[in-house]
């Protein structure tokens, strides 16, 4: 029974090296994956994007594709870095808590940049500006946003024109969706929609005359993508791409396609602020619908 030592040690060998092989293999495979996954996106090579489906001419859904402004420029953005983009529907109250979990790599919405939401997300460099605008049953009386102390006002849950209302003082009614507030202006139900304004004038003028347009207010800060907290790679990714569509004319060739005719302010520099923005085209593509 002597060679019983000899046979355990020629076991104990075997395993060590069975098991090192398993290791180098287990580290090589990781190293493949950083290496085809740099942005540690969800899905490697794939760009996917938390958007909304009701929010026209920014972000919303056509003919079964998500289109808009935001989301179109998201498209070519992301082409530059070699990315495709995956979109998916969501309520914007839980956009931003879902791209801090990873169920989304970028949220796209109209994401105004406030020092609450850095909290929750990282932001890349804005890349487009807006106007609060008031939407209101047609033939309403109030023409300004002083006229609202009193008033029953609506707004979408968890957004700029939310904080901008509680601000006021003039205790909203909140709403999941674009769509709901859309509705209680048709309703009667509400005086008034504090909205972001090119989302306001377009659902205004789809209501067949039951909503106005009230006034306008600029917006305090940018709109930019929203990135999970410390995905710095992401982040830096997508705003060299933003420069990049802005260089060759992307940018405001999409200005001119979805808010023809808005006014840029003179003090807004898209991306970076350092790439020279070209003109917009003179015959732009027809306004989305």
């Amino acid at each position: 029974m002597r060679f019983l030592p000899s046979l355990t040690r020629l076991v104990a060998v075997g395993a060590a090296a069975i098991l090192g092989a398993t290791a180098l293999t287990a580290c090589g495979d990781d190293a493949s994956s950083g290496a085809d996954n740099p942005y540690d996106l969800l899905q490697p090579g794939v760009l996917r994007a938390g958007t909304l489906t009701d929010a026209p001419p920014n972000v919303y859904l056509k003919d079964g594709k998500f289109t808009g402004f935001d989301n179109d420029l998201l498209t070519a953005v992301a082409a530059k870095i070699g990315l495709k983009v995956e979109f998916v529907g969501t309520d914007f109250s839980a956009l931003l808590a879902q791209v801090n979990n990873h169920k989304f790599d970028v949220g796209s919405s109209s994401i105004t940049i406030t020092e609450a939401r850095k909290k929750t997300v990282d932001f890349g460099n804005g890349y487009d500006f807006g106007y609060f605008g008031l939407d209101v049953p047609a033939g309403s009386p109030i023409h300004s946003f002083d006229e609202l102390a009193g008033k029953r006002v609506v707004v979408v849950q968890g957004t700029v024109q939310d904080d901008y209302a509680s601000g006021k003082g003039l205790d909203p009614v909140r709403v999941p969706d674009y769509n709901g507030a859309i509705n209680q202006l048709k309703a009667g139900t509400a005086d008034a929609w504090i909205a972001p304004a090119e989302i306001g004038e377009k659902s205004a003028a789809d209501s067949g005359g039951k909503i106005a347009v009230a006034a306008k207010l600029l917006s305090p800060a940018p709109t930019a993508y929203a990135v999970a907290k410390g995905n710095d790679v992401l982040r830096e990714a997508l705003d060299k791409g933003l420069d990049e569509v802005i260089a060759d004319g992307t940018w405001s060739r999409l200005q001119a396609q979805y808010y023809p005719g808005r006014p840029i302010p003179a003090d807004f520099k898209p991306g970076s602020g350092t790439v020279a923005v070209p003109a917009a085209p003179t015959a732009s593509a027809s306004p989305a619908s």
